[in-house]
């Protein structure tokens, strides 16, 4: 997250790790050719363990979704707002769902385009 944020919605924000460069540093293939992609959901904004859940599955979903169209590398989507409870009373219901994989799909729309998506 120290290489800064490289998508950004209300509520979600998305970081990439830096490729490695310099004079000791030799490209070569990629051992793996999944991402990995890290999920950061605070108590601090989700203060249900249901909404969390919720949340972590519909950055998976959205992120397997856009994977073959992301550069090479590894990803981390932080909740950075809170869902505010008035217009979501249920911890886990549609509207919830629908908000947030409607959110990380513009967040993912912003690095990498999705025809498809």
């Amino acid at each position: 997250m120290a290489a800064g944020t490289v998508a950004r919605t209300a509520h979600f924000a998305l970081h990439q790790s830096p490729k490695p460069t310099g004079p000791g540093f030799v490209q070569t293939q990629a051992l793996f050719a999944v991402q990995r992609l890290g999920a950061l959901t605070p108590k601090r904004w989700a203060k249900r363990a249901v909404t969390r859940n919720l949340i972590r599955r519909q950055i998976r979903a959205v992120a397997q979704t856009f994977a073959p169209h992301l550069p090479q590398g590894d990803y981390v989507v932080r909740v950075r707002a809170g869902f505010h409870p008035t217009h979501f009373v249920s911890a886990d219901s549609a509207p919830l769902r629908q908000t947030v994989r409607q959110e990380l799909m513009d967040l993912f729309n912003q690095i990498s385009p999705c025809k498809r998506c």
